[in-house]
């Protein structure tokens, strides 16, 4: 809305070196006056957005009314807006070709906002390595979307607007070239790539320090996980700290114990869905599942382990697959599964298993009906 808008925009310079993409969600017969109104509020140049318009730093773009907006090499894409599951979720297809765009250059805000819209694509930037916002609950005049996104576990800062501000401001100076994108939501911000490699192929020594305070104070060896993941979550930290070298975030640990856990659950961070890859499902219930099933006795149990289970998804879509699978078969054996993860923060949520109805995207209405319950 306009007032967190134009908090947002007061209290920002106009040299931030970011581009600011400004996301609400307007209907066809609304005639916006945002982007005349800001010009009054910000020094910095405020464009409605245009097919093919290219973000340039220190600048603004409002979306126009009745448009889904993407982004894609650093240029804005726009088309009518549509429906996903009975609604327009406008700032979440902003916020994912964001992150495929800008990767751990993206920033994301939410703001105050009365739907669930932004929080899928809040997790995206934050898997592809990038920061993200939601508005403190007090200062929302609509709080629902950023305490929806807030409890996702996707936001690194909850702040006021005028507070927003100035961290964005301390991230600008803490990066030698940056443009920027922001949402009803949204930010982003880009920093040369070849950077991010110098610092860490000088700083083997360093990242050893790091995986031995990992190991002593999470219990988890690192050392041989995926080194591209351990690469963008750490740097994505050092950000979030204002720190340039690896070595100096090695001395930070050492000083601040509570990010040790920070950089841990930032690096088993993980975007899971409900039937991710389709025909490995499909797979299972044609193939896999007819296989095993074929010489075991009525009382044999079909087990299964889902490792790194995350937030559930997976876990729970098997188990639908299989009970979809014994619906028509005459025996029906006992199931037990096990799903499993190092995360304590994800086995939470998994145990839980309640999920947002945004991230159901992928489930059919049949589905749906039958194995989920509607909570408040």
């Amino acid at each position: 809305g306009l007032e967190v808008f134009t908090k947002l925009l007061q209290n920002l310079p106009v040299d931030t070196g970011m581009g600011f993409v400004l996301i609400q969600h307007l209907s066809p017969q609304y005639d916006s006056q945002l982007s005349e109104i800001l010009r009054n509020i910000t020094q910095m140049p405020v464009n409605e957005a245009r097919e093919g318009m290219r973000i340039m730093p220190n600048s603004v773009y409002v979306i126009p009314p009745n448009t889904l907006m993407t982004l894609e090499g650093g240029v804005l894409k726009l088309e009518p807006r549509r429906k996903v599951k009975g609604r327009y979720m406008t700032i979440d297809g902003f916020f994912s070709s964001l992150a495929s765009d800008c990767k751990d250059r993206a920033i994301a805000v939410i703001l105050s906002g009365s739907n669930e819209d932004g929080t899928v694509g809040l997790g995206a930037v934050k898997a592809a390595g990038g920061i993200t916002f939601a508005q403190e609950l007090s200062s929302a005049e609509f709080p629902t979307m950023p305490m929806i996104a807030i409890a996702s576990g996707y936001v690194d800062f909850v702040l006021s607007p005028v507070a927003i501000a100035a961290e964005l401001v301390k991230i600008s100076l803490g990066r030698r070239e940056s443009d920027v994108g922001i949402n009803n939501s949204a930010l982003t911000l880009y920093e040369p790539d070849d950077q991010s490699e110098l610092v860490f192929t000088e700083s083997t020594g360093a990242l050893q320090i790091i995986f031995q305070l990992l190991q002593q104070v999470m219990g988890t060896d690192f050392s041989n996980y995926k080194q591209g993941t351990i690469r963008r979550r750490m740097l994505r930290r050092m950000s979030l700290v204002n720190l340039q070298k690896v070595e100096d975030y090695a001395a930070y640990l050492q000083e601040h114990p509570n990010e040790i856990e920070k950089l841990y659950n930032d690096i088993l961070i993980s975007v899971t869905s409900f039937f991710r890859e389709p025909d490995s499902f499909r797979a299972l219930q044609q193939l896999i599942l007819p296989a095993i099933c074929q010489n075991k006795s009525l009382d044999a149990p079909i087990r299964i382990w889902v490792a790194g289970c995350a937030t559930g998804e997976e876990v729970y879509s098997i188990a639908i697959s299989l009970l979809e699978f014994f619906a028509d078969r005459p025996i029906k054996n006992p199931i037990q599964i096990f799903a499993t993860d190092i995360s304590e923060v994800a086995i939470e949520k998994a145990r839980a298993g309640i999920y947002q109805e945004g991230l159901l995207i992928d489930v059919s209405p049949e589905r749906l009906r039958r194995f989920f319950t509607p909570v408040d």
